[in-house]
């Protein structure tokens, strides 16, 4: 019984990797599951004994990478530090998180748009509105010396994680736009370059707000 579960463990874990990979190369649309199969080293018929058909598939595998992606963001903003400390230390983290997985802020904002349903089946477990509450009622007092009130905090977490999330989503057109990012490591320079440079401005736009 203890090999078999792990023997099905193992296929499942080998049907999610090579999922993951396809669906974000190609979205749902364009994935088909024999190549999935294919590139799990399995049978079609054994892919689809775990999940019964792509739509099946790719809301496990869409689940899993909406989580990944808002993980740097809640784990960081539950930590005991100061706000301006938060900010920096997500910027930093997320960033290099963005840079391991490139191909992941197109993806998902790309199916979002696509199929909103799939968004909303993880809505009350990642749990954004609660994340925001919380980081309001942590750091009130120094939110408030920037002039930021409770019903700004939407306005200002949309910015923060748009420092990090919108140049990977948009690196096609910034590398047709700005052709000396075209070369991956360079335009990875421009992102590590980017951790400080957000900071700096989101802060001093922040000060330069409260006058």
């Amino acid at each position: 019984m203890i090999k078999t579960r792990d023997a099905d463990s193992h296929t499942k874990e080998k049907i999610f990797m090579a999922a993951s990979e396809i669906f974000e190369e190609k979205g749902h649309s364009g994935a088909r599951m024999q190549e999935i199969a294919d590139r799990a080293g399995i049978n079609k018929a054994l892919l689809h004994y775990y999940f019964r058909s792509k739509d099946q598939l790719f809301k496990a595998v869409f689940v899993v990478l909406m989580k990944k992606m808002f993980a740097k963001i809640i784990s960081i903003m539950k930590e005991d530090m100061t706000f301006k400390e938060k900010i920096k230390k997500f910027l930093d983290e997320h960033i290099e998180f963005m840079i391991k997985n490139p191909k992941l802020p197109l993806f998902l904002l790309s199916e979002i748009s696509q199929n909103p349903e799939f968004s909303e089946s993880i809505s009350e477990t990642v749990r954004l509105r609660d994340l925001k509450t919380m980081l309001y009622e942590q750091h009130a007092k120094e939110l408030k010396g920037y002039g930021i009130k409770k019903s700004d905090m939407s306005q200002l977490m949309v910015t923060i994680v748009s420092f990090s999330v919108f140049p990977m989503a948009a690196y096609g057109m910034i590398s047709v736009l700005m052709p000396e990012f075209r070369e991956r490591k360079k335009f990875n320079e421009y992102m590590r370059e980017r951790k400080e440079f957000a900071s700096g401005l989101l802060f001093a736009a922040l000060k330069n707000r409260k006058k």
